[in-house]
């Protein structure tokens, strides 16, 4: 019985194919405790003043935390409008559904530069109607994240639902169950991964979202991205890198800890 296990061969050539693909990644960490103001390499000793910056300027903080509450809420939305045009087109079937799609996938293929300048005419109309949600908000931000990070949700749930046994669902419409009892206590909870996928794509598409932010905001709202973009364009601060840093071994840690649960969840006995 051959194994499926791959050979000396294969391990060799995968590891040297992730050390080339993270060699930038690593390079970021000595940077990092460099002593210098400057970005560069430590020529001897090493310091952490850049991460104490990072404690002492409470920009970073401001805008780390500000990032969050824009990516918690424009994934919600994009999740929420994905699921529900998701489960309109599994539902219902209309006889342009593919057309539908493509509209809403459009912004996906619209180039970047485009998007931002519609989206910059759209939030400064906005700002003269109300002044919490438009140009240089948090609100507008998390708006116009929504709107680029939503095709990627659609996506992702398209795909879930399309895995659902449709029989699941006539069976249930058969057995005399309205529309919201088949979405909301059969249909949702079958693609409950797919939603969740969903989420966490978005948020993380709107936590690292810069192109469309540089339009939209100007000195109020400073996201963590825009705050990098900032220290690399004005004075190329090191303590980016030390941000950086953070924000790998934050990764790493969450998906160490992904990895962990599944092959918890594949030896344990069911």
């Amino acid at each position: 019985m051959s194994s499926s296990r791959p050979g000396p061969v294969i391990l060799i050539v995968a590891t040297a194919v992730a050390l080339f693909l993270l060699m930038p990644l690593i390079a970021v960490i000595p940077v990092s405790f460099t002593p210098a103001r400057f970005l560069s390499m430590p020529s001897g000793n090493l310091s952490l003043r850049h991460y104490q910056a990072l404690i002492d300027n409470p920009a970073w903080g401001q805008s780390i935390l500000l990032s969050l509450r824009i990516g918690i809420l424009s994934s919600a939305i994009a999740t929420a409008l994905a699921t529900m045009f998701g489960l309109g087109i599994w539902m219902f079937q209309p006889r342009f559904s593919a057309l539908l799609i493509g509209f809403v996938l459009l912004p996906l293929v619209v180039p970047p530069v485009v998007s931002a300048m519609t989206l910059y005419f759209l939030m400064t109309t906005l700002s003269s109607f109300n002044s919490w949600i438009g140009y240089d908000t948090w609100l507008g931000v998390a708006l116009a994240h929504a709107v680029m990070i939503t095709p990627f949700a659609v996506v992702l749930i398209l795909v879930a639902l399309y895995q659902v046994d449709r029989r699941i669902d006539l069976a249930a419409r058969g057995l005399g169950a309205n529309l919201a009892t088949r979405a909301f206590r059969i249909i949702i909870p079958n693609i409950k991964f797919g939603i969740a996928t969903a989420a966490l794509l978005s948020f993380v598409l709107s936590w690292e979202e810069i192109g469309v932010t540089l339009f939209i905001t100007s000195v109020n709202a400073i996201t963590l991205p825009r705050l990098m973009w900032m220290g690399l364009r004005d004075n190329i601060d090191p303590a980016i890198a030390a941000i950086s840093v953070l924000l790998i071994v934050i990764t790493a840690i969450i998906l160490a800890f992904r990895i962990f649960v599944d092959r918890r969840r594949t030896t344990d006995p069911q």
